[in-house]
């Protein structure tokens, strides 16, 4: 239920209706999102230290530091000036472009003969910046190995610190010192027999270049605007590898690919922002400057110890709720009636504030701080949610006369596209709407969208030799009644039977946790006539005015709660899915395990094979490892919003451990796994199913287990940006395959 309370609602319903206030309705509008500048050039900004109070945690480790000439910074103080200063030198770009937002790495995906293919992605300002030649991305890949001492997984490993960046004004002179040794270092010699054969040393792996691709192009009140895609290619090898890249050979930056034998390491995370009305500053601890930071800092502290391949956003990987409080926007929020509110013009002005603000809020959010500096250097695979598409929180699943109102198809096609634009660097105007012609290989394009005006987007990839993942668009087709399209599952369920034999493990993201507490109670009550809260909202009085949405009068949280998939109105579509997943898994003896986000809490849900009316507890049932039934459905959010009040928590966690039949008919069982029995100070919990907590997910395939682990990593204390783990195992399938039918 993405609700931060009621108070917090009540503040923003207030903010926004004083903003209105102010609004000048005769032309001269004061934007919510206001234009944003160009990033200043990074030599300004060499020595604007980020965070210095959690840039390194362990001051033992600051002698050990190097700075990005890969020198000492010991060392680097017995030098003379012109020594340290050439050492030190930031690189410029050439020829110059002046940087709007970027670079994004995104992943997408490993093909048959080991070539890892992905993307990076800039935004440059046109004014500032000199497209002759072409803007050019020149990378080189690595070899890493482990450290050869027994005692440590890795060479070294220290905290993190940030290096110059083009996307952060706010980055520190120091970089990230990855916990892995080149090639080189290991032996000295350049050469490293693993088995495979001989491997070249990083000096006869030569640079390779792209050249970028415009795919956009952006006009606003203050220029114009490009949007420039350079695709990658690495061959895979033997060991893993650092692949450092730049854009016109300015600052260089890096990420990883596994080796060819190797399954990625990767993070899972939702709900990158704050719903309206949460004061920020309350989750941002000592020598944060923002509450957005803490648990991204986490989890690239997670990423210098141990690399991450992949970097997986299971939906609102920002907030758009600040669109509903554009000027240009009021005329029509402020409308009470709902014949009106539906035949509102969509004019020319409101259209571009619509553009104005995804471009400047996606410019805003993916150049903030922490973030900005994880998904330039860990690959995104990104789906979308609600909140990265519109304001509209639960957008699809309102009545659909009002879903096709003018005004809500400009703010959902719109937001759907700049969606596919940032998140996943796709223009469809250009990249086509058939997976089999798409650049990017791992897509799976459905049906028409009833009101984005595109196709849904799933993406179905690899993550290793026994692991691929599924990331289900459940927003583009979604109505009242549906979440998917049947047109949609049948080209999904065709892409996964032409999945190689040997696939033993498949996540499928689909956003909204499908195996977690029913709220029908709540859900009939809010639908209800006779209530009475609903009424009052909608008159305004006693301060309940936030409790119904500003589009149809509604109860507020009734979008929410018929967004779920165990929602009255979802649950027969729910249970054929995971029906046709436990025949898909059976048959190819695959382990499925479900991974969502959106609830603002971490959680774990299960199915399993019904125990027998005979057995006494679900102990006797089979073991997971025998039973193709057992999927779990891993719930990480949030990553930076708060999470639900007490009460609600209180009343999910008395929920959870309530006995479903829904399934039964299908010799299914469904419950809550017991994870959280202590908390992050080791002290036990009356609620041990639901931890109301920020979080993310760190996942990795276990290779002497055959297990897929998920170590949900809990926000230790508000702020801090330390975490605690709570790993839960998938386990191997272990079952004969059914036979094909």
């Amino acid at each position: 239920m993405d609700n931060a309370g009621w108070h917090a609602h009540r503040r923003a319903d207030k903010e926004a209706r004083h903003a209105a206030e102010r609004a000048d309705f005769g032309g001269r509008y004061d934007p919510v999102e206001e234009v944003v500048q160009p990033i200043p050039d990074r030599a300004n900004y060499a020595a604007d230290y980020y965070a210095p109070q959690y840039a390194r945690r362990d001051a033992s480790q600051a002698s050990a530091a190097t700075d990005h000439s890969g020198l000492n910074l010991a060392e680097l103080s017995t030098l003379s000036a012109v020594q340290r200063s050439k050492a030190q030198c930031i690189r410029q770009m050439h020829p110059r472009l002046q940087f709007m937002a970027g670079p994004l790495l995104r992943y997408d995906t490993v093909d048959a003969n080991y070539v890892w293919h992905g993307a990076a992605m800039i935004v440059t300002s046109d004014a500032g910046s000199d497209y002759e030649p072409h803007p050019t991305l020149t990378y080189q890949a690595t070899p890493v190995v482990p450290s050869p001492n027994p005692n440590t997984h890795f060479a070294h490993v220290q905290a993190v610190s940030y290096a110059p960046h083009p996307a952060d004004p706010h980055a520190t002179s120091q970089p990230v010192s990855y916990g892995r040794a080149s090639i080189d270092e290991f032996n000295g010699n350049g050469v490293q027999s693993n088995g495979h054969g001989q491997y070249p040393s990083p000096s006869s792996i030569p640079p390779q270049s792209a050249v970028g691709q415009e795919i956009y192009v952006y006009t606003g009140d203050g220029g114009t605007y490009t949007f420039w895609r350079f695709m990658i290619q690495v061959q895979l090898g033997p060991n893993e590898m650092q692949v450092r890249y730049s854009v016109n050979n300015g600052i260089e930056l890096s990420f990883f690919v596994p080796a060819w034998d190797q399954s990625m390491r990767w993070a899972a995370h939702s709900c990158n922002g704050f719903s309206a009305g949460v004061n920020t500053d309350e989750f941002r601890g000592p020598g944060f400057k923002s509450g957005y930071d803490p648990m991204w800092v986490d989890l690239l502290q997670k990423h210098v110890e141990e690399p991450f391949h992949a970097m997986v956003g299971g939906g609102d990987q920002l907030y758009c709720d600040a669109l509903m409080r554009e000027p240009e926007l009021q005329h029509w929020v402020k409308i009470s009636k709902l014949d009106e509110k539906m035949s509102y013009r969509l004019t020319g002005e409101v259209a571009a504030c619509i553009d104005r603000f995804y471009f400047n809020h996606y410019c805003t959010s993916f150049r903030r701080g922490a973030f900005a500096r994880a998904n330039s250097s860990i690959p995104m695979l990104n789906m979308c949610d609600d909140h990265d598409i519109v304001s509209i929180d639960g957008f699809g699943s309102y009545p659909d006369n009002l879903q096709r109102s003018p005004m809500f198809t400009a703010i959902g096609s719109r937001g759907y596209f700049f969606f596919l634009l940032f998140q996943c660097f796709i223009n469809p105007q250009i990249d086509g709407i058939e997976d089999q012609k798409h650049p990017f290989k791992s897509m799976v394009i459905g049906s028409m969208g009833p009101y984005v005006g595109q196709p849904s987007h799933s993406i179905l990839t690899y993550l290793g030799p026994r692991v691929r993942i599924l990331l289900l668009d459940c927003r583009a087709e979604r109505r009242r009644e549906q979440v998917c399209s049947q047109a949609q599952y049948r080209r999904v369920f065709e892409a996964l039977s032409r999945l190689p034999a040997g696939v033993e493990h498949l996540v499928v993201q689909i956003g909204i946790p499908i195996a977690y507490p029913r709220m029908v109670f709540l859900e009939n009550f809010l639908e209800s006539k006779l209530n009475p809260l609903t009424a009052l909202g909608r008159s305004g009085v006693m301060g309940l005015g936030g409790f119904v949405n500003k589009f149809n009068g509604q109860a507020e949280l009734l979008d929410d709660l018929s967004d779920h998939w165990t929602a009255k109105s979802h649950k027969s579509e729910r249970n054929w899915f995971v029906h046709q997943l436990q025949r898909y898994a059976h048959t190819r003896r695959t382990r499925v395990t479900f991974l969502s986000g959106d609830v603002h809490c971490a959680a774990v849900g299960v199915f399993r094979t019904l125990v027998p009316k005979a057995g006494k507890n679900k102990s006797e049932g089979l073991p997971p490892a025998m039973d193709h039934r057992y999927m779990l459905n891993i719930v990480t959010s949030a990553i930076v919003n708060t999470p639900p009040p007490d009460g609600v928590l209180t009343m999910v966690s008395s929920l959870a451990s309530k006995t479903h039949r829904t399934m039964h008919e299908v010799e299914t069982d469904e419950g809550m796994v017991p994870l959280f029995e202590n908390d992050t100070d080791g002290s036990p919990r009356k609620h041990k199913y639901v931890m109301g907590r920020r979080n993310w997910c760190s996942t990795h395939w276990d290779n002497q287990t055959g297990e897929l682990v998920f170590d949900i990593r809990v926000e230790k204390e508000k702020g801090l940006g330390i975490s605690v783990g709570y790993a839960v195992k998938a386990a191997p399938p272990q079952w004969n395959p059914a036979p094909v039918q």
